[in-house]
């Protein structure tokens, strides 16, 4: 196993390093969910007890269990249903002259590719950006295809197309200063792992925040220990099953408007 894939370790100082979490700040919905799920104490009983059936795997959201030691960028989970951003690709039964051929190896980015038994789908990524692929049986390489999606993704389907029938890739955001959503995410896992490790919120906010601020800013009453505590609040509340919120979120305000967003 990877080094990444041991963030979520049973013992010792694993969540202190904050490198060890920058990966987050390129996270979607559907990949933040899977942090918070994998921390989830019964649901790696589930896994460890290699309970691998349908019913076990519902119960979390999802079509199949994924090995929770595995972090974001190497596992796929299968959420059920699919989360709202998925782009459904089918064969094109009328295609005009000239149309565009699929070619699953012209996609962008790291590919993860997994069959639920009904359909191919792919997870590309690159930095900033995640698109998710499912892919119709009967859709082979070169042929004219369409694109579907949910209602309440149509917005954002010509973006997405146009990303998948150019292979265009920017690095813009490589150079972007994280969002404050952003270092929410990573905050908030970080501080969740110290707490499931035993640590004191004192602690937390030394790593978090710095040594020099504890000394000067922790308090009974302190801005400082209320921003922790709000910080693992949130943590355990996406862990104990407010993650689905952010595989499909509200249509109106996404993940901004979930009340588990700010700490």
């Amino acid at each position: 196993m990877t080094g990444r894939s041991r963030v979520v370790a049973k013992s010792g100082e694993h969540w202190q390093p904050g490198a060890a979490y920058l990966y987050i700040l390129h996270l979607d919905g559907p990949a933040l969910a899977w942090e918070y799920l994998r921390r989830h104490p019964d649901y790696r009983r589930d896994w460890s007890g290699r309970r691998r059936d349908t019913e076990a795997a519902a119960h979390w959201g999802l079509r199949l269990l994924e090995d929770p030691a595995l972090d974001a960028r190497d596992a796929q989970p299968l959420w059920c249903p699919d989360h709202a951003g998925m782009i459904q690709l089918h064969p094109d039964l009328d295609p005009p002259p000239g149309a565009e051929g699929f070619g699953l190896w012209r996609l962008p980015g790291r590919k993860r590719l997994v069959h639920d038994g009904r359909r191919l789908l792919v997870a590309t990524r690159w930095t900033g950006s995640c698109l998710r692929l499912a892919i119709a049986p009967g859709l082979g390489e070169g042929m004219a295809y369409v694109c579907a999606a949910r209602a309440s993704a149509c917005r954002n389907l010509a973006n997405e197309a146009e990303k998948l029938v150019t292979g265009a890739v920017t690095n813009a955001m490589a150079c972007a200063r994280p969002s404050a959503t952003e270092l929410l995410e990573l905050h908030t896992l970080q501080a969740l792992d110290g707490v499931l490790a035993g640590a004191s919120l004192r602690a937390v906010a030394a790593v978090l925040f710095g040594t020099a601020t504890v000394a000067r800013e922790w308090h009974a009453d302190s801005a400082l220990r209320a921003r922790v505590r709000r910080l693992v609040r949130r943590g355990r509340a996406l862990m104990l099953g407010g993650y689905l919120k952010l595989v499909s979120p509200p249509l109106k305000g996404g993940r901004s408007g979930s009340p588990t967003d700010r700490p």
